[in-house]
């Protein structure tokens, strides 16, 4: 097995900010805008459309299905042809697709199958496109936890700026606007991830025999596999996303949605962001011995944001909730992000990373699709305690594994 990295020693003198990582930072930054703008167009068309909380649904499994079940085949090709090239090519063809779909929202009310194919498409371009971030940000910084928690604190104000203009747009305008400016958004980022100088365009080294694409999934999955603390809470998960993110998301949106109101969706999706931005920076200052046990700790909180919309809580409460729980995710996910790459060698972290986000998503939008009609036999309200139990017995699963609870930040 090849040696692990030991990198994010939080004593290097070099600077953060770097060109590379503006460039890298603007091209997340602008793109992640974009994509947290998509689910409210997305599902105040749908459910305007009359297709109901199973069209929903099935619009965001559409979304990530596809990604899903391709980041493998993603990771690999990252890891051949070189993450920067990858990236830019998905944008190019998430920014056709978008084009594609906000036409379609221009020229009347697409039908639901035509959503859900552009959507896949979109989704399939993201399996491309994910495996990179986690190959380049280890690339353009040294101290990769700071860079990660960076990175999520960007991306959790976008959630706090997305869901907000998006919402203003639908009050002026229509879903197609904010489709087009989502696809603008990946134009954006394109020309960023093109303008990197110190990743190359290519493979970062020739690769000695030319393996085949078989191999080099043997190979990637030889790496996760070997390292139980990953695979343990990648099985976990996958129990997490199918009974309670899957059917949160879906239940959780729909109601906000139906009940609440369009702009209190909006505001409460912006307190999920606020409460991110909050994680990232605690992220940044707190380096825990045991990084794993300290995020599994900081993910009970989550069981708050199916809680609060099941208890049927006032709309501030309920904000409340999205709030506290945006801070113990955006913690988790940067104390693993930075597990896995500070302890995984480079030349196969983008195969390992693509095995880690499918088998975290592959069941996701399983959840999603069959909260709609689950509901409907079950109701809702019961559904969003399970996911909010769910959530519990995760953490709780998390830590009783010794390999996840016992891991050491790399270098200590």
């Amino acid at each position: 097995m090849a040696r692990e990295l030991r990198a994010g020693d939080p004593a290097s003198p070099v600077p953060l900010w770097t060109a590379d990582f503006r460039r890298f930072f603007t091209a997340r930054t602008t793109s992640l805008l974009g994509d947290a703008m998509l689910p409210v167009a997305i599902t105040a068309a749908v459910l305007g459309a009359g297709y109901g909380a199973s069209g929903v649904g099935y619009a965001l499994a559409a979304l990530v299905g596809p990604f899903a079940a391709l980041i493998i085949f993603g990771g690999v090709l990252s890891d051949r042809f070189g993450a920067r090239l990858l990236m830019v090519v998905s944008d190019a063809s998430r920014l056709v697709f978008q084009l594609a779909l906000a036409l379609l929202f221009l020229t009347g009310t697409p039908r639901l199958w035509q959503i859900l194919v552009l959507l896949a498409l979109v989704g399939a371009g993201s399996a491309l496109f994910q495996p990179g971030v986690a190959s380049i940000t280890p690339r353009v910084a040294k101290d990769v936890q700071k860079a990660n928690a960076t990175l999520r604190i960007a991306e959790s104000v976008t959630l706090v700026l997305g869901p907000s203009i998006a919402g203003l747009l639908l009050a002026v305008s229509s879903p197609a606007v904010v489709v087009a400016l989502d696809a603008v958004t990946y134009a954006v980022s394109g020309a960023c991830l093109f303008a990197l100088r110190t990743v190359p365009m290519g493979p970062a080294a020739e690769r000695d025999g030319a393996p085949s694409f078989r191999a080099d999934l043997v190979e990637g999955w030889r790496e996760f596999t070997a390292r139980t603390w990953l695979w343990s809470v990648i099985v976990v998960f996958m129990l997490w996303q199918l009974a309670g993110a899957g059917p949160t998301t879906t239940l959780g949106n729909s109601t906000l949605v139906t009940d609440y109101g369009a702009s209190t969706f909006g505001l409460v999706m912006s307190s999920l962001g606020a409460g991110s931005v909050v994680g990232g920076l605690v992220a940044i200052r707190l380096r825990p011995r045991h990084p794993l046990r300290a995020g599994a700790l900081s993910m009970t909180v989550w069981a708050l944001m199916p809680l609060g919309v099941g208890l049927g809580l006032s709309a501030p409460l309920v904000a409340l909730c999205y709030g506290l729980s945006g801070i113990g995710a955006a913690f988790w996910a940067v104390m693993f992000h930075t597990s896995v790459q500070t302890h995984v060698p480079q030349d196969v972290l983008g195969r390992v990373h693509a095995y880690d986000a499918a088998g975290s998503l592959v069941m996701k939008p399983v959840g999603q699709a069959s909260a709609g009609p689950m509901a409907g036999v079950v109701g809702a309200v019961p559904l969003l305690f399970v996911s909010a139990t769910m959530a519990i017995l995760t953490c709780l699963l998390l830590l009783a594994i010794p390999a996840v609870r016992g891991l050491k930040r790399a270098g200590t």
